[in-house]
């Protein structure tokens, strides 16, 4: 039997072993644990191995309030580390709420506190963020804090408050073309929910807060949808609209809606937009069914009725049909039901009225005005209720459109997309000009940007389409401020004709003010071996300060800066450095090639070989020089490599053409000598002038110049030609 050896001292645990432990999970794993064994030998082969797991502390905390403090754990083993997990559960319907009184934690030691639901934990704070006075809040019931530390001396202390605080739902989704109320966030609150005129409601009326772990709403949010249809009694007033969704499988839509108001009164219909696909049709009658007198038929008259339709009783019947896939036509058709012997309320989109008289008697005087950014049209500002034994309006409801440009002076407008809130169409070319007072500038406030890409909006700084651009957007922006240099501004905006192929943007809110000129960012200074150039004459909020290099220098630092809205400017000006280096010449096909210096500095060489069966034509090395103006460039053209058959079959092509053109220029210049001999001595036996002459093109200078980026050569040559 083996004699028992003495334990022998144990290693200390390398603390790099327990960095990431801890993060992901609250106890240890086998693949985290520490390594260190510990063996002892006497003569025999018999062998100890010790492994040591972390010395874990768990306490709970269920009381509303309390503290959680790093002196309560229990003393640090000798040689071992220590993970200690606190966590703290309050009655459902209650969250945790953690203060950091004090953090003071050594190099190494973790500190992490957990939001805690059910099997999942989620990391709400860590040590490298804990800071004094800190609040953390937990999403559930229960909160857990990890603290894990593996010092042998210096461990490092905390102190956590925690009280419970009632957790509540989260505000329910508002719903499009709907609004919601709610009463209380908190566990029984209850949340209201209905539609704007037209829509219905698909989903719960009323959704309310359940009491949980984390509280949630009883249901999902309902929606709003226009339905295809409906009966509507006892009506006074309301909307008629298309159809949310499409038809049915085979796309074909037939809605009917029936109107019908008490007794005695009549209905009018106020038409705020009708836009029917050709194949399309609405019909409308004074009555409940189809063989009452017809009002309206879409396939009759191509003009929209924005006058309005009156019915001749208290009933009246819309129908829409469409064999369309999907939804194409839209209509909003507002109807009101009024007493007999009065005329109808008027109503007026993106605008108001004023009355004489709230029930619309006989001699009722109303007056129109329109919203900021809309201007009446289609009809008077003003319109009488005439004619006692059956009463009507002199004249039909004005329209307030925002319209596509004009000219403002306020001190103080707004700019709308053309169409506003309507989404704007294709092919617009509108242009607003806006002047203040003669000693002030414009602050431009872009509220809201959304045009497609392919649809341009540019605000310029005077009161002509000019160069000077203050800005140029396309697509989604954010908000966007703007300042003039002068009293002047120029709002110019395109949407493109092929808009339905590229898709349409919703359009745009801008608001202006006039304000004063004395705030400027201070002058820049000029760069050496360069220039600059301002985007404003003055440098106001937004201006911009360009800086460009002279030929050979490249800019170092931002080439652009900007006045910011604290006056003071985007970076530090830039400056100009020579250009010390040349640009890649490139690769050469069939080659290899040898780069003496890969930044391609001045004096750097590039050694082109070609490959086997390939033959060079042209300088084999290249060399990069510095000149005094312009960057460096090199020594010679790129060579090429071509296969050696080819240059074989070049040689012989061209020893062939030198054999037939020696002959043929040795009998060019016997005959020409002839000629010229026998020319002279005619004229010189009958005329007996001088047969030798100056020509007026006895020199000629030519200049002849290679521009190239990669090689030049900057030579002037001069010839002597003789005609």
């Amino acid at each position: 039997m083996a004699e028992e050896a003495p334990e022998a001292p144990h290693e200390d645990a390398s603390p790099m072993t327990l960095m990431d432990k801890g993060e992901n999970e609250l106890t240890g794993s086998a693949s985290e644990e520490s390594q260190e064994t510990t063996t002892s030998t006497i003569i025999t082969t018999t062998v100890i191995t010790t492994e040591q797991a972390p010395a874990l502390c768990s306490v709970s905390f269920s009381d509303p309030e309390g503290y959680i403090d790093s002196n309560d754990y229990p003393p640090l083993p000798l040689n071992n580390f220590l993970e200690c997990t606190y966590n703290v559960t309050v009655y459902t319907g209650y969250g945790v709420e953690l203060q950091v009184k004090s953090v003071n934690l050594s190099e190494g030691e973790l500190l992490s506190i957990r939001g805690v639901d059910g099997s999942s934990l989620t990391i709400l704070a860590n040590h490298t963020l804990l800071v004094e006075g800190q609040v953390i809040r937990s999403p559930t019931n229960s909160i857990s804090v990890y603290f894990r530390t593996f010092q042998d001396d210096g461990l490092g202390t905390f102190q956590l408050h925690y009280q419970a605080f009632m957790l509540s739902c989260n505000f329910p989704r508002r719903p499009d073309y709907g609004d919601v109320t709610v009463m209380d966030l908190h566990s029984g609150g209850v949340a209201h929910f209905h539609c704007h005129l037209g829509y219905e409601l698909q989903g719960a009326k009323t959704l309310t807060c359940i009491n949980a772990s984390k509280p949630h709403w009883s249901s999902q949010e309902p929606i709003c949808s226009a339905p295809c249809g409906g009966a509507v009694h006892n009506a006074t007033i309301g909307r008629v609209l298309s159809p949310s969704h499409s038809g049915n499988a085979s796309g074909s839509q037939f809605c009917v809606w029936t109107i019908e108001a008490p007794e005695g009164q009549k209905l009018h219909l106020h038409f705020e937009r009708l836009s029917l696909h050709e194949k399309d049709r609405m019909m409308v009658y004074s009555g409940l069914t189809n063989k009452s007198a017809l009002l309206y038929d879409s396939l009759q008259t191509e003009s929209v009725p924005f006058e309005g339709l009156l019915s001749d009783g208290h009933t009246i019947r819309i129908e829409f049909m469409s064999d369309q896939a999907r939804a194409v036509s839209a209509f909003n058709i507002r109807f009101e039901a009024f007493e007999k012997g009065h005329c109808y309320e008027p109503y007026i989109q993106n605008g108001n009225f004023t009355t004489s008289d709230p029930t619309y008697n006989i001699g009722t005087i109303v007056e129109f005005t329109c919203d900021p950014g809309h201007s009446l049209e289609q009809g008077p500002a003003i319109i009488e209720c005439i004619n006692m034994r059956d009463p009507y309006w002199n004249d039909t409801e004005p329209l307030c459109r925002a319209m596509c440009g004009g000219e403002l002076s306020a001190v103080a407008g707004v700019v709308l997309s053309p169409n506003w809130p309507e989404p704007y169409v294709e092919g617009e070319d509108c242009i607003w000009k806006i002047h203040v007072g003669e000693e002030k500038r414009i602050f431009l406030d872009i509220q809201f940007l959304n045009l497609s890409n392919s649809d341009i909006l540019t605000v310029y700084d005077g009161d002509e389409v000019m160069p000077h651009i203050l800005g140029q957007y396309l697509g989604n922006s954010g908000p966007q401020k703007l300042y003039s240099s002068t009293p002047d501004l120029t709002i110019q905006f395109h949407s493109d004709p092929a808009g339905l192929i590229f898709g349409k943007g919703q359009g745009f809110i801008i608001n202006y003010i006039e304000v004063s000129r004395n705030d400027s960012c201070s002058d820049l200074p000029e760069i050496q071996n360069g220039w600059k150039t301002t985007s404003h004459t003055e440098l106001v909020r937004g201006a911009r300060i360009t800086y460009q290099c002279d030929p050979g220098y490249d800019i170092v630092g931002s080439d652009t800066l900007t006045c910011q809205w604290d006056l003071s400017w985007s970076s530090d000006p830039p400056f100009c450095e020579k250009i010390m280096y040349c640009t890649d010449p490139g690769e050469v096909d069939h080659s290899t090639r040898l780069i003496s210096d890969p930044v391609l500095l001045v004096g750097t060489t590039i050694q082109y070989t070609c490959n086997p069966g390939f033959v060079l034509e042209g300088s084999s090395l290249l060399t990069c020089y510095s000149r005094e103006t312009g960057t460096p460039i090199w020594t010679s053209r790129l060579p090429h490599c071509v296969s050696e058959a080819a240059a074989e079959t070049s040689l012989e092509g061209g020893n062939m053409a030198l054999a037939i053109f020696i002959p043929v220029l040795i009998i060019s210049l016997l005959l020409g000598g002839a000629y010229i001999y026998i020319t002279r001595c005619r004229y010189y036996s009958s005329l007996r002038l001088p047969l030798v002459y100056s020509h007026p093109y006895s020199q000629i200078t030519v200049e002849t110049e290679f521009d190239n980026p990669i090689y030049e050569t900057g030579e002037t040559r001069e010839y002597e030609v003789s005609i």
